[in-house]
C-alpha cells in the first residue's frame, strides 16, 4: 500500500465584516435590548419577553464576533475544523462567533541558530552556526500543512546547515574549490536556496542567510592554526624567492647590456648565489673580503 499525498491547503481570503460597522450595530442593538428590558418589566407580554430575549441573545452574539488585527498579522477563520479563509485587513474586525479565528503573524522572523559540530568536506570537525531572517506568507500552509511552523522552521535550518557545511572544506580547498571561510557569500547563498526548498511546504519564504560564527573543534583548533602559521611563512618565502630571483635576472642584464663586466657561467653562478643570499636571508649581509679570486 502507498502512503497518502499530504493535502496541501492554499491561503485564500476570508469572508469577514468590518467592525466599525457591526460596532454601530451592537450599539443599537444595546439600546434596543436596554429599551426591551425596561418595557417588559412595565408589562409583562409575551411580545415583549420575546423582543427582550431577542435582543440579548442578538447582541452576544454581535459582541462575540469582534477581533482585532495589527499590521503584518493575519487571522485564519475554520468553521468546525474546516478552513474558510484568511483576514489580513488591519483593525477592528468582526465575523461570526461561530467561526474560530487563529491569529499568526506575517512580520519579518530572525533566527540565530545553534552553534553545530559538524565535518566539512575533508572530515575536519568544525564549529557552525547561522543566522536566518524568514517570514509567514501563506497562512494557511503554515497553520494546517505543518506541525508547529516555528519549530519545524528551527528543524529545517539546523539540517540545512549540516548538509552545507559537508559540502564545502574549511579552507585549504584543492583546485581553486569554494570554501565555508574563502566564499562566505556563495555559502550563504546556497544556504538560503537549500533552507527555502525544505521549507516551502510551511508557507515560508526565507529573505537572508548569513554564516554567525565559523571556527574548528577545539580538539583540532591547535594543529590547524600551526597548520595556517605554516603555510603563510612558505607563502611568504615563495614570494620573496619570486622577487628575488626577478631583481637577480634584471641586474645580469642590467651588468650584460652595459658591459660593465665580462661574467662566465662560473662566476655568474656565483654572482646569484651572492645576490639570492643577500636577498633572501633573514638577516643582514656581513661582507666578506677576498683577497684571492675566484679559482683560488
Amino acid at each position: 500500500m502507498t502512503a497518502a499525498a499530504l493535502n496541501h491547503t492554499q491561503e485564500r481570503r476570508a469572508a469577514t465584516s468590518n467592525g466599525g460597522l457591526m460596532l454601530l450595530i451592537c450599539v443599537a442593538l444595546l439600546a434596543l435590548m436596554i429599551w426591551s428590558i425596561i418595557e417588559f418589566t412595565r408589562w409583562e407580554s409575551s411580545f415583549n419577553a420575546a423582543l427582550m430575549i431577542g435582543s440579548i441573545v442578538a447582541f452576544t452574539l454581535g459582541i462575540s464576533g469582534f477581533y482585532t488585527l495589527q499590521p503584518n498579522e493575519a487571522a485564519a477563520i475554520t468553521l468546525f475544523g474546516n478552513y474558510k479563509g484568511t483576514d489580513r485587513t488591519p483593525g477592528l474586525r468582526w465575523v461570526l462567533p461561530w467561526y474560530k479565528r487563529t491569529k499568526i503573524s506575517l512580520r519579518v522572523r530572525n533566527v540565530t541558530g545553534q552553534t553545530l559540530k559538524v565535518n566539512d568536506k575533508r572530515g575536519n570537525p568544525i564549529e557552525i552556526a547561522a543566522v536566518v531572517v524568514w517570514r509567514v506568507t501563506d497562512t494557511a500552509q503554515a497553520l494546517f500543512d505543518v506541525d508547529a511552523y516555528q519549530k519545524f522552521v528551527d528543524i529545517q535550518i539546523e539540517t540545512a546547515v549540516r548538509e552545507i557545511a559537508s559540502h564545502f572544506a574549511y579552507d585549504h580547498a584543492e583546485h581553486d574549490e569554494p570554501t565555508l571561510r574563502g566564499a562566505a557569500d556563495q555559502v550563504s547563498s546556497l544556504l538560503r536556496d537549500k533552507l527555502q526548498e525544505r521549507v516551502a511546504v510551511a508557507g515560508v519564504v526565507i529573505d537572508e542567510t548569513k554564516l554567525s560564527h565559523l571556527a574548528y573543534a577545539p580538539e583540532i583548533a591547535g594543529a590547524m592554526l600551526r597548520r595556517q602559521q605554516a603555510e603563510a611563512v612558505l607563502a611568504a618565502r615563495r614570494y620573496i624567492v619570486q622577487g628575488a630571483v626577478e631583481m637577480v635576472q634584471h641586474a645580469l642584464e642590467q651588468l650584460s647590456e652595459r658591459d660593465i663586466v665580462k661574467l662566465d657561467d662560473e662566476r655568474r653562478a656565483a654572482m646569484v648565489s651572492n645576490l639570492l643570499v643577500v636577498l633572501c636571508g633573514d638577516r643582514d649581509a656581513q661582507p666578506v673580503v677576498n683577497t684571492g679570486s675566484l679559482y683560488q
